[in-house]
């Protein structure tokens, strides 16, 4: 076969390494040599001898799936293979969690991840049901993360002299070392004025990063049962 379909642009090569790489803007691969976690639904092409397994959230993930009507359903991937995962045809990255790190993402990012990483489901400080239910997923130990974004995500350095303020919608996640708090920008008053209506933001002050999407608004999609 010919034509610009099966040029080496998009041809897949041999895994040289096991573990997770960036096939394309769109796509990470896993080699699977053991176990791996990836979110349910996300594989669009596996070869080798794998199994998936649903997993289960805790009680945690229950309680977080209860308020928000969110969770961070996951499968684990065993066996030795390759994997290919995407989510609706969002930009894939790669995150390097290292032994101390502890990196803060909202779940509807988490593509996939290795076994060797730890996450919890944690209420954002400051942020709690009556501010909206803000969670989001703690990961920490040593391996690698893969997200994805809406368009080509910023990350933004923040400081003890410049804090950093987010829409709570667009904020995708945010390292270790940094505070949150909500922070009103306008009076009630001021958007029946005709105002942005942006009434809350979360604030993270301290020493790191804050990654944001392109996008404040989520299209409206049917619930996965």
């Amino acid at each position: 076969m010919k034509g610009d379909l099966f040029s080496s642009e998009h041809m897949v090569q041999p895994a040289t390494a096991p573990g997770m790489t960036v096939e394309n803007a769109k796509c990470i691969r896993y080699a699977v040599n053991g176990e791996m976690l990836a979110r349910q639904g996300s594989m669009i092409a596996y070869r080798g001898n794998l199994q998936f397994e649903r997993k289960g959230q805790g009680v945690g993930g229950m309680l977080k799936r209860a308020v928000t009507g969110e969770g961070l359903p996951l499968m684990a991937v065993r066996g030795q293979g390759e994997a290919w995962f995407a989510q609706e045809a969002q930009n894939c990255f790669v995150v390097d969690v290292d032994p101390g790190d502890e990196f803060t993402v909202n779940g509807r990012n988490v593509l996939c991840f290795d076994a060797s990483l730890s996450y919890r489901i944690a209420t954002v400080k400051g942020a709690g049901i009556s501010g909206g239910g803000l969670f989001n997923s703690v990961f920490t130990g040593q391996g690698r993360l893969g997200l994805v974004c809406e368009g080509n995500p910023l990350v933004i350095p923040v400081s003890a002299q410049f804090p950093v303020y987010v829409d709570t919608d667009a904020v995708v996640g945010w390292t270790a070392g940094l505070q949150t708090s909500l922070h009103r920008s306008q009076s009630i008053g001021s958007m029946l004025r005709g105002g942005s209506g942006e009434a809350v933001q979360l604030m993270l002050k301290g020493q790191g990063y804050v990654v944001v999407r392109p996008s404040e608004t989520t299209p409206n999609k049917p619930q996965q049962h």
